[in-house]
Formats: C-alpha cells, structure tokens, sequence
C-alpha cells in the first residue's frame, strides 16, 4: 500500500492515477474526499492530523507533498514510521542545491522539511524538481478571455517538466529498489521562454497567442494569485534572474523511468482542454 499526501494537487493525481493504472494498492488523503474525483481503485481517505496514524495502517510506503502536513510533519512521519511505512518519497524542490541562498522562504520551508525527513528513520528519496509545466495555469484567465497574456520577463527561460513526468519518477522510486537516500534533480528536456511556452499554447489551441510583458514592480496578486503577497518581491526577483542564463536540464526522467522527458509543446497539448474552458 502507498499512501499519497496532496493527492489532488498536480502530481498527487497523477501518481495516483498511475499507480490505479498498475492495480498496485494506493490510499489517498484530502482535506474533501467528497470533491476529490479520483480514480475508482484508489482508497480516498480524509487527512486527519489530529489522527496521523490512521492514514498509515497497512501501507509501506509514502508520497510526501512538502506542504502536506505544515509544521505537524515531525508528528506525521513519526506516526507513518510508527505504523509501518519504510520508505517516503518527498516532492521537495529544485531551490534545493549548493550555492542556493538559504534565506529565500522556499529553500527554506523545503529544506526544513528534508531534515525532518533525514531525521525521521525512514528510508527516503528526495525529488527535487525546478520549474513546473503547470505554473502556465497561472495564465488560464487571460488566455479563456482573450489572446493576449501580460507577465513578467517575456525571455525568462526555464525547462519546465510535466507533471506526469514527475508522478512517473515518484512511481518508479516507490516501487523499485534502489532509491534510498537519493536525491534527484528533475527538469523538462528543453529550454523555453515565457513568450514561448505562451506561444506553444497558443499553437495547441489553434490560435495566436502574443505575450505583452509587464514590469515587475507593476506585477500584483492579479498576476500571481498563487504567491503569498508577502513571497512576490522575492518569487519576481528569483524569475528575473533567469533573464540571460541557460536553465538547468538533467536526464534524470529518462534514467529512472526508460522514457524521455515530454517537451511543454507536449504538455500544452495535454492540457488544451484546460485552457479552453
């Protein structure tokens, strides 16, 4: 039995999905079981953290979301140990690496969260992904209204990764030998522009889409809903010094999976649907 914390988030679906896909046994957790719409053969389960054991009654293994369990995550892996789990696969973030600026608020909420991991006595595999396919989501209101998208640094180039690709890694490391105590750097197979990867969506939908950029200090919450307001200065300062740099890109789906990384044109035409509306 695998247990998946975040399990509607992006890569939790996913790595549920795939795991129903194998008919390996896969349990869950949401805060709303009742609008979670997951596949049938997963067991939806309600995350209880003034209960942290039940969850894990059965299970062997773990996928932890970074921000799945807040500042009880000593507690939960405690009682994940406690109930048999061994082995937890822990979605961190690429911030993580030598030379990072540890002050920054996401080196240091999933650095804290690695430690505690470290610290836990489970067996563990870090996965350590840069930029998400899916933050493109944040452009979804623009491009459902019209065909042009405001943001910020037009050339910010990144390698953003699928997220199946990482749910793919996160199934293989659960399921096979051989993973324990390593910590893999995950990245698409390209470099792509914010103006490309608009680009890319706009050719998936079949019209052309312009990106208009907008100075940053211009940038509100109505850009970036998903950042915490008082995060933006910095989040806006960590995408502008992308302007000029060749992104970082691995191999490491490929290796640990048997199959290339998928491109964001590839994932734009996942997503199609998503973005029509």
């Amino acid at each position: 039995m695998i247990v998946v914390t975040g399990a509607t988030g992006n890569v939790g679906r996913a790595l549920v999905e795939r795991l129903v896909a194998r008919e390996h046994p896969v349990r869950a957790l949401t805060r709303d079981p009742a609008r979670a719409q997951l596949p049938d053969g997963a067991e939806v389960v309600r995350l209880d953290l003034d209960d942290p054991a039940a969850p894990f009654r059965g299970a062997t293994g773990l996928f932890l979301y970074a921000q799945g369990a807040g500042d009880r995550t000593g507690a939960f892996l405690d009682a994940a140990r406690q109930a048999g789990v061994r082995h937890v696969v822990l979605l961190s973030s690429g911030i993580i690496q030598e030379g990072a600026d540890e002050t920054h608020p996401i080196h240091v909420m999933h650095a804290t969260v690695e430690r505690l991991v470290r610290d836990s006595g489970l067996a563990w595999t870090f996965l350590r992904p840069n930029a998400f396919a899916t933050n493109a989501f944040q452009w979804l209101p623009q491009i459902r209204s019209g065909d042009t998208v405001r943001g910020v640094f037009a050339d910010a180039p990144t390698a953003p990764i699928h997220e199946d690709d990482i749910a793919a890694v996160a199934e293989r490391t659960l399921l096979d030998d051989g993973h324990d105590g390593a910590a893999y750097r995950l990245t698409g197979p390209e470099a792509v522009t914010h103006a490309g990867q608009v680009a890319a969506i706009g050719r998936a939908l079949g019209r052309d889409l312009r990106f208009v950029e907008v100075p940053p200090h211009e940038a509100g919450p109505d850009l970036f809903p998903h950042v915490p307001q008082g995060m933006l200065e910095r989040f806006l300062g960590t995408i502008g010094d992308l302007v000029g740099t060749e992104p970082e890109i691995t191999p490491t789906v490929e290796k640990i999976t048997g199959r290339p990384a998928r491109t964001f044109t590839e994932w734009a035409e996942d997503h199609a649907a998503d973005f029509r509306g």
